[in-house]
């Protein structure tokens, strides 16, 4: 029993016990039911972690890692036995170097204040998600988030130079590097990026900044189907290289239903069978003269049928406001079942088309909304069954991923495996990978007390 332990050694102002554990620490964003754990612990220094985390190896007392809690997979679902570690005082910006274009922060700052804090200094933090306000930077590189910008600046691992993190037993491992190059020996930080707490607790990092872009652009087109959304791509790749943003993709079973659950215009006249937002930026001042040519040959070859362009930051953002109304979804859509999935682009015109056809064959009601990032092959899918009694969650999944698995894709393209995907990880990853992957846990945590039964372990 680790709970007097604990309020002995860091005090019921970090440790709470159970009954009054807060309401909004005992789930999470997956819709799993709430689990009352037998503490949270909410530390405010590196040190008091490893001191928890000593006293629950030696007691064996599990302990979930818990961020903003928006994660949709249950990776911080807390335990009835064990205890929540939450990281929400440790949320502060320690230092912006402009001249190593770096930023320090501890691992409880939500996204947002750490892109505030670069871009007082006039860079950059290239890491974007809609749940920028509330996600922190501990569960972004606990989960290796995308976003909407990793067509051009790559997933959250492409932007952690180094981390701070504490493993199992309390040792404090100290990798802050500031470095870009820094090519010595194994690099430690790609064991915990993406490991969703499995192996040790994030607690601060280093982020590598980006010039902040000069000029830019945001357009919103209409294609005529899957087809021709592909083509978009590759002509807008081709034409614009290395300033193409992002390319956002939303078909109409998804802009319709949430378009009119926002109450927001269209920026177009017509209805489209696919919707794109493209969003430039870069330091040439004819980038947006070369995004218009662009496509107005996309226009002339038959890729796009209508486009608008947004001519202020106040356009711009209503061009976004539908693809970022996702946190709608309880009201708009009611209980649902969301998939993050990697499809291969060759296949995903295919993909969308059978995955909506399937659901529908079991369901005919149900609800089938399709979006994502195209540009790095990621397609999000949330599925609906209004007449539904209970949520036929079980069945819709192994539908949807099966299918992933058939068309050669990924279960899990941002969002982590948590407990949502534990059962299908052997869809993308081998036997061979699991057995390396547990090894590793077994090595770094022997006693199994970080976030057991999530992911891999």
């Amino acid at each position: 029993m680790s709970l007097p332990a604990l309020l002995a050694a860091l005090g019921p102002d970090v440790v709470t016990p159970g009954p009054s554990v807060p309401e909004r620490n005992r789930s999470d964003w997956s819709g799993e039911a709430p689990v009352e754990p037998l503490a949270l612990i909410r530390p405010r220094t590196t040190a008091e972690v490893s001191a928890a985390l000593r006293i629950c190896n030696d007691s064996r007392t599990p302990v979930v890692p818990q961020g903003g809690l928006t994660g949709i997979c249950g990776g911080a679902m807390p335990l009835a036995r064990g205890v929540a570690l939450s990281l929400e005082r440790m949320n502060r910006v320690i230092g912006v170097d402009p001249g190593q274009a770096t930023l320090t922060a501890e691992a409880g700052c939500p996204l947002e204040v750490a892109q505030s804090a670069a871009n007082e200094h006039g860079q950059m933090l290239a890491i974007d998600l809609g749940a920028r306000g509330s996600c922190t930077l501990g569960g972004v590189i606990s989960t290796n988030a995308g976003g909407n910008q990793v067509l051009r600046y790559g997933m959250t691992r492409d932007h952690v130079l180094g981390v701070e993190v504490v493993l199992a037993d309390g040792t404090i491992l100290p990798a802050m590097n500031t470095l870009l190059k820094n090519n010595v020996g194994i690099d430690l930080k790609h064991l915990f990026i993406g490991s969703e707490g499995l192996l040790g607790i994030v607690t601060k990092a280093v982020f590598r900044l980006q010039p902040r872009p000069l000029h830019g652009a945001t357009a919103f087109a209409g294609c005529a189907d899957s087809g021709a959304m592909l083509d978009l791509l590759r002509r807008t790749r081709a034409a614009l290289g290395p300033d193409l943003i992002s390319f956002e993709v939303m078909w109409p079973n998804f802009y319709d239903i949430m378009r009119k659950g926002i109450d927001t215009a269209h920026p177009l006249k017509d209805r489209h069978g696919v919707y794109v937002i493209l969003e430039t930026g870069g330091f040439d001042p004819l980038l947006r003269d070369r995004l218009e040519a662009c496509l107005a040959d996309a226009i002339a070859a038959g890729a796009l049928t209508d486009v608008v362009i947004g001519a202020n930051h106040r356009e711009e953002s209503a061009l976004w406001a539908v693809r970022e109304s996702v946190s709608h979804y309880p009201r708009i859509l009611g209980p649902m079942t969301a998939f993050d999935i990697g499809i291969p682009l060759d296949r995903m015109a295919k993909a969308v088309a059978d995955l909506e056809s399937a659901v529908l064959a079991h369901w005919p009601d149900a609800r089938v909304l399709s979006y994502g990032h195209m540009g790095d092959s990621n397609l999000h899918l949330v599925v609906n069954c209004p007449t539904a009694l209970v949520q036929p969650s079980k069945e819709i999944k192994a539908i949807v991923y099966g299918l992933t698995r058939d068309l050669g894709g990924t279960v899990s393209a941002e969002h982590g495996i948590g407990t949502q995907k534990r059962d299908v990880i052997g869809y993308s990853r081998s036997a061979e990978e699991l057995a390396t992957m547990r090894a590793i846990k077994a090595t770094l945590d022997p006693h199994n007390i970080l976030n057991p039964g999530k992911s891999f372990s």
